[in-house]
């Protein structure tokens, strides 16, 4: 999707916010085109990461003939003489004669010549030590490319890598991918009001966004270190200038929590233009959260990196991270925009007129419903912390009971990298 960016000076007063829908795809495509450079890695370090060309097979899966089963790979008609063993690793000479067998483990490469493998729990001894049975019907080995052959397409590039992709690399003959490396990202907390230990007190709420947005962005693919963590930023405009400079330099994607809006210490807009960005997309026809953003900025070298502006309020902030950060991470790690699954409302939610809701909810994973839950107020975490996902509502429109509609999953532990 090519989409006309708007210059950081243009707070979006006069313009009406993106839909939900095409936000997301907007997002998804500024990300794509700055997918993070490939690199090679040692296989042991690429779980997590995501495949930047495809996994084809470096020989035929398995290479050569082996045995399923423990017992004996036989020559003709029975009782066998033995003539040898054939154990995994080895390559073992071909069976030349009739009435001849070796014993063979689980594994083994089956010998030429042999036409048959009789399990050993299946065969007996003869008094002059010959053995005999009767092998099953069918074949007791895998065949060469039986599970893939040289050349084969396995998995396309985008895959993310997990300990499967890892194993059958392996079994391929890698030692290394070429992957997508986790984008870099780091958190920007505004506001002079947070505390950062202890009960909120003295009109001064506990800032929760600092030690979950991190949280959020890893379990989305990104790496996020401990000193990336940084604020409460002073409410001024140089002091947010000079944050964001500073952690630009060494990260892919900025997040910011509050100041989003365009009140007396609201100093994001202003900080943006100062260091010359442009935005993808400025305020989100969706509530909760409508006043999120991201904006790309083009460091000295070239390359370019992204501010998601999250709304302080931790709700929201969250409906901006599933919105905007969730697609555009998607993108910078080479992968397919998230494909959204299907839920049935158990109890009816309210629509939001022309915007899009996205309703925290529980899924039941048998029925395949979803009910909302209670205590879901934009500056509400206890809802969020029972919920499952976000029932998406269109915009115009009321999701009755029994309506099938989208379901932005909230991600659980899979993914998560240090």
């Amino acid at each position: 999707m090519s989409v006309e960016p708007a210059v950081a000076t243009d707070r979006g007063a006069d313009r009406p916010p993106v839909g939900w829908a095409e936000a997301r795809a907007r997002v998804y495509a500024a990300g794509r085109a700055d997918a993070v450079a490939p690199v090679d890695v040692p296989l042991v370090e690429a779980d997590g990461l995501t495949l930047a060309e495809p996994l084809t097979t470096l020989t035929d899966l398995p290479a050569f003939p082996t045995s399923s089963v423990d017992g004996w790979a036989v020559r003709g008609d029975g009782p066998w003489r033995v003539v040898g063993r054939v154990l995994a690793g080895g390559t073992p000479p071909p069976l030349t004669e009739d009435g001849t067998t070796v014993e063979i483990a689980t594994g083994a490469m089956l010998p030429a010549g042999a036409n048959e493998v009789l399990r050993i729990e299946e065969s007996t001894r003869t008094a002059d030590g010959r053995v005999a049975g009767t092998p099953r019907t069918g074949p007791e080995w895998r065949a060469p490319g039986e599970e893939a052959y040289a050349g084969e397409e396995l998995l396309p590039a985008g895959s993310p890598v997990g300990p499967g992709v890892v194993g059958l690399a392996a079994s391929c003959g890698y030692d290394r991918l070429r992957v997508h490396p986790a984008p870099r990202a780091a958190v920007l907390v505004f506001g002079d009001e947070l505390l950062t230990a202890g009960p909120p007190e003295a009109g001064r709420v506990r800032d929760s966004l600092g030690p979950a947005v991190p949280a959020w962005l890893r379990r989305y693919g990104a790496t996020v270190a401990p000193a990336a963590v940084i604020g409460p930023v002073a409410d001024t405009l140089p002091a947010h200038v000079a944050a964001l400079r500073q952690a630009l330099a060494g990260v892919d994607l900025i997040c910011t929590t509050g100041g989003t809006m365009h009140g007396p210490v609201d100093h994001l807009h202003p900080a943006l233009a100062e260091l010359g960005a442009e935005y993808v997309v400025n305020t989100v026809a969706v509530r909760p959260g409508f006043p999120m953003l991201l904006a790309r900025v083009t460091g000295p070298d070239g390359r370019k990196r992204y501010v998601a502006g999250l709304p302080g309020n931790p709700q929201s902030a969250v409906v901006a991270l599933v919105s905007l950060v969730a697609p555009l991470l998607a993108g910078l790690q080479g992968r397919p925009m998230p494909l959204l699954p299907y839920v049935t409302l158990a109890e009816p939610i309210a629509g939001r007129g022309d915007y899009t809701h996205l309703a925290l909810v529980r899924i039941d994973p048998v029925l395949g419903t979803a009910t909302p839950v209670r205590h879901v107020g934009s500056a509400m975490l206890r809802g969020l912390a029972q919920a499952d996902g976000f029932a998406v509502i269109e915009p115009g429109g009321n999701g009755e009971a029994g309506t099938r509609v989208p379901v932005v999953p909230l991600p659980l532990l899979s993914g998560v990298r240090s």
